[in-house]
């Protein structure tokens, strides 16, 4: 399956109103970073165990991990949890500035080093949640166009 089908998959079996929050943010993304790599990880390693959440991700970055090796990975990514939404902003090197910069704007939110939490759309600000996926981006010093969707 394609990953745009899995995308669409993901949200469809999303309950209500999770799924529209989660194609409301689908689509403020994708306005973001409009030719993006899309990703989408079902949350199982190589062996079929459940690591994770899935999520679906936009952009592209290569990151640095232990050791001098590198991984490609997204730059924003969405996953549903079970008491709302996830928004992870991956590459932000400094662990405090999503808290420090965006966190009292939010709304009713919870903020970690590269993740933004909270229940559903309408108790956070948009606009700040718009804010601090673009200083994500920005960040990581890659553009989200940089490496194209691969052909499936």
């Amino acid at each position: 399956m394609d990953i745009q089908k899995q995308i669409q998959a993901y949200l469809a079996l999303q309950p209500e109103p999770k799924r529209s929050d989660l194609q409301a943010l689908h689509h403020l993304i994708l306005a973001l970073m409009p030719t993006c790599r899309l990703w989408f990880l079902d949350g199982k390693d190589e062996t079929g165990k459940t690591i994770s959440n899935p999520n679906i991700g936009y952009g592209f970055q290569t990151l640095e991990q232990a050791k001098g090796r590198k991984k490609d990975f997204y730059q924003i990514g969405v996953s549903a949890n079970t008491t709302g939404i996830s928004v992870y902003i991956i590459g932000i090197a400094d662990k405090n500035a999503l808290a420090q910069k965006f966190g009292k704007d939010l709304g009713k939110a919870s903020v970690t080093g590269y993740c933004i939490k909270f229940k559903t759309l309408s108790d956070i600000d948009i606009n700040t949640l718009k804010l601090a996926m673009q200083y994500g981006i920005e960040q990581t010093g890659t553009q989200p166009w940089a490496k194209p969707q691969p052909a499936s």
